[in-house]
C-alpha cells in the first residue's frame, strides 16, 4: 500500500512538472506574442474580415494563394470585428492555441509513455524546440499550423483510446477534431494517418501479431468517417481552389531539400538555430553556425542509429518521422517552388513545424520500445541513476540553446516595418478624415503589390472606425508615405493630357442632348499605357456640380464629382491604352479639361 501511494505521489509530481513545464513555455511564448505584430498575410485575412461577412461565402469559401482555411478567416474576422487592428486579440489567440496544442501533446504522451520521468524529457523537446517558433510568432501561419498540432496529437490520443476501450466517443471526438483542423489548414489531411500510424507502431512495440489488421478493425468507428469526410472535403477543396502543384521547377529541388533540413531541421531538433538572419519584408529564417549543422548532424544520426540498434520497433518509428518530413518537404516544393525561389524558403520552418509534434511522439515510442533480444546495454548506460542525469543534462542544454534561439527569434522577428507603418497610419487617418483619400497600395515594406487588391489601403484600413473614405477620386492629393505618415503628394508624369485644340478651354467635354445620355469624349495621351492602376489629374472648369464617369479603354470607369468652377481631381483608372474616356452623367453637365498629368502617386515629403 505504501509503495502504490508513493507511485501515485510519483505520477502526480510528475504531472505537476509537466504543467509547470507548460507554464514556462507559455510565458517565453507569451512574451514573443505580446511583442509581436501583424506582418503580411495578417493584414490580408484583417481586410477580408472587416470586409465581408463572418459566415459569408466570400469569407469562408476562399483560395488564398493555394490555402483553404475558413475556421481560420473566421477567427481572424472575429478578432478584427471586436479590436480592429489592434494586436492585442491576435496575441491572445496565438497564446491560447500554443496552450491548447500543448495539453493535446501532454495527453498523448501520457498515454504513451504513462507518467512517468521520461515523459517530461520528451515534451520539453515539444514546448521549447525552435522548430514550431516561426509559425507560432506570425499569426496567419499559427492559424494554420497550431491547429493541425493540436489535432495530430488528439487525434492520435483519441485512436489509443478507441483501441483500447471500443468506447465510440473517442471516435466521435477524433472525428469532429479531424474536420476542424481540416477547415483551418489543408494539410491537416495527414491527420488520421497519422494517428493509424501511431496506434499500429504502437501494437507492434508492444509485441502484438498482425499489428495493420488489429488497428483497422479495432479503430474502424474512427476510420471510416475519417475516410468519409477526407473524400467530401477533397471535392471541396479542389472545385474551391484553384493552385495545383508545379512540377517544371524541379532543378533547385536538392538545394532546397538540404536548407530545409540541415540547417532548419536538424540545428532546430537539437535547440538551435541560435541565430536568424532577416531581410525585410521577409520573414526570419534560421542562419545557425556551421559548427552547429555538423553537430546537428552528428547529433541525429548518432541518436537515431542508436534508438535502432538498441530498441525494438524502433527502426519503423524512425523510418516513419522521416516519411513524413519528406512529404512537408514535397508539398513546399510542389506549392511555393519557382526559378526565382530562395532556398532560405526551407529555413523559415514553418513547413516542418508541424514534425514537432511527429518527433516528440517517435521519441514517446522510442522510450516506450523494450529493449531487443540479445543487445548488451553499456555499463554505464545501464546504470538508471547515470541515465537520468544524462538524460536531464540534455535536457538543460536543448532548453538553454532554445531559449537563446527564442531570444535571436524575437530580435529578428521586431524588425518588422508594419508595426510603425500601423501605428503612424491609425494616427494619421483619425486626424485627416475631412477628405477623402484616394485608394492607393500601402508601402511595399507592408504589402508587395502581389498581394493586390488586398495591399489597397482601402482593404488594410477599412475596419478602422476614425478614417477618412476611401475612393477613387479626390479633390486633393494625399498618401499615406513609407513610415506610415500622411503627406501631400503629385501625380509623376508617366503620360500627359495634352492641351487641347480649344483656345480658354483645351479639350470640351459637352452634355448631353435633352432626354439622351451625354458622348463619351476621348482625351488623348501622349504615349500608350501599359495595364495598370493609374492615377489621372484632372484640370477642369465645370459649368455646375454633378458628376462624371472616367475610365481607360479596357478599364471600368469610375463615378467622379466635380463641382462648378474651376477645380482639379484626382482619379485612379485601371487599363491600358492611348486615351482617358470622359462622360458627363448629370443632365447638362458640360466641362473644359486641360493638360494633365496620369501616372503613379509620389509623396511631396511635405506634411499633410
Amino acid at each position: 500500500m505504501e509503495g502504490r501511494s508513493r507511485r501515485q505521489l510519483s505520477e502526480r509530481s510528475v504531472l505537476v512538472a509537466a504543467l509547470a513545464l507548460l507554464g514556462g513555455a507559455l510565458l517565453v511564448r507569451g512574451v514573443i506574442a505580446a511583442n509581436g505584430d501583424f506582418y503580411w498575410d495578417d493584414l490580408i485575412l484583417v481586410g477580408r474580415g472587416s470586409s465581408n461577412g463572418l459566415f459569408s461565402a466570400d469569407l469562408l469559401l476562399r483560395d488564398h494563394d493555394g490555402h483553404f482555411m475558413p475556421a481560420a478567416f473566421f477567427v481572424a474576422a472575429i478578432t478584427t470585428k471586436l479590436a480592429p487592428l489592434q494586436w492585442v486579440w491576435p496575441a491572445v489567440t496565438l497564446v491560447a492555441m500554443q496552450a491548447a496544442a500543448g495539453l493535446a501533446v501532454l495527453r498523448l504522451l501520457r498515454l504513451l509513455l504513462g507518467a512517468r520521468p521520461a515523459l517530461l524529457a520528451v515534451f520539453a523537446f515539444y514546448l521549447f524546440s525552435p522548430l514550431t517558433l516561426p509559425s507560432f510568432a506570425w499569426w496567419a501561419a499559427a492559424l494554420n499550423s497550431l491547429p493541425m498540432q493540436f489535432a495530430l496529437a488528439w487525434v492520435a490520443g483519441d485512436a489509443l483510446l478507441l483501441a483500447r476501450t471500443g468506447r465510440c466517443r473517442y471516435a466521435a471526438s477524433g472525428v469532429i477534431v479531424f474536420a476542424l483542423s481540416l477547415a483551418f489548414f489543408e494539410k491537416s489531411v495527414l491527420v488520421p494517418f497519422v494517428a493509424f500510424a501511431v496506434v499500429a507502431l504502437c501494437a507492434r512495440i508492444d509485441g502484438r501479431s498482425r499489428p495493420v489488421r488489429t488497428v483497422l478493425r479495432a479503430g474502424r468507428a474512427l476510420w471510416i468517417p475519417c475516410a468519409a469526410l477526407l473524400g467530401c472535403w477533397t471535392v471541396l477543396y479542389l472545385t474551391i481552389v484553384e493552385s495545383r502543384p508545379m512540377f517544371a521547377h524541379l532543378s533547385g529541388v536538392p538545394g532546397l531539400i538540404w536548407h530545409t533540413t540541415a540547417l532548419g531541421l536538424f540545428p532546430a531538433a537539437v535547440g538551435g538555430p541560435l541565430r536568424w538572419d532577416r531581410w525585410p519584408p521577409s520573414p526570419p529564417w534560421a542562419s545557425p553556425p556551421g559548427a552547429l549543422v555538423w553537430l546537428a548532424l552528428a547529433v541525429v544520426v548518432v541518436a537515431v542509429a542508436a534508438a535502432c540498434y538498441y530498441k525494438r520497433g524502433a527502426v519503423a518509428v524512425w523510418l516513419g518521422v522521416a516519411g513524413y518530413v519528406a512529404v512537408c518537404e514535397a508539398a513546399m516544393i510542389v506549392t511555393r517552388s519557382s526559378d526565382g525561389t530562395a532556398y532560405e524558403l526551407g529555413q523559415t520552418l514553418r513547413y516542418v513545424a508541424d514534425a514537432a509534434v511527429i518527433i516528440a511522439i517517435a521519441l514517446a515510442l522510442t522510450v516506450r520500445a523494450p529493449m531487443r533480444a540479445g543487445v548488451t546495454v553499456p555499463r554505464p548506460a545501464a546504470d538508471p541513476r547515470a541515465r537520468t542525469i544524462a538524460v536531464a543534462a540534455l535536457v538543460v542544454v536543448f532548453t538553454i540553446g532554445s531559449v537563446v534561439s527564442s531570444v535571436s527569434f524575437q530580435r529578428a522577428w521586431r524588425n518588422n516595418p508594419t508595426t510603425d507603418y500601423l501605428a503612424n497610419a491609425r494616427v494619421a487617418l483619425a486626424t485627416h478624415r475631412d477628405v477623402p483619400l484616394l485608394d492607393e497600395p500601402v508601402s511595399i515594406w507592408v504589402l508587395l503589390p502581389v498581394a493586390y487588391p488586398s495591399n489597397m489601403v482601402s482593404s488594410v484600413f477599412d475596419a478602422l472606425p476614425d478614417r477618412p473614405e476611401f475612393t477613387t477620386s479626390t479633390p486633393q492629393l494625399r498618401k499615406l508615405d513609407d513610415s506610415g505618415r500622411m503627406v501631400e503628394a503629385v501625380v509623376t508624369w508617366t503620360r500627359a493630357i495634352p492641351q487641347g485644340p480649344e483656345p480658354d478651354c483645351g479639350f470640351r467635354v459637352p452634355a448631353g442632348a435633352p432626354g439622351q445620355d451625354a458622348p463619351v469624349t476621348e482625351l488623348p495621351l501622349d504615349g500608350p499605357l501599359l495595364n495598370w492602376g493609374w492615377t489621372a489629374q484632372l484640370n477642369y472648369f465645370a459649368d455646375r456640380d454633378g458628376t462624371i464617369e472616367v475610365g481607360l479603354p479596357d478599364g471600368a470607369p469610375v463615378e467622379v464629382a466635380v463641382a462648378a468652377g474651376l477645380n482639379q481631381v484626382f482619379v485612379r483608372v485601371a487599363g491600358r491604352g492611348y486615351h482617358l474616356a470622359v462622360q458627363p452623367r448629370t443632365p447638362g453637365l458640360s466641362l473644359c479639361i486641360g493638360a494633365g498629368p496620369i501616372g503613379t502617386v509620389t509623396p511631396t515629403q511635405d506634411p499633410a
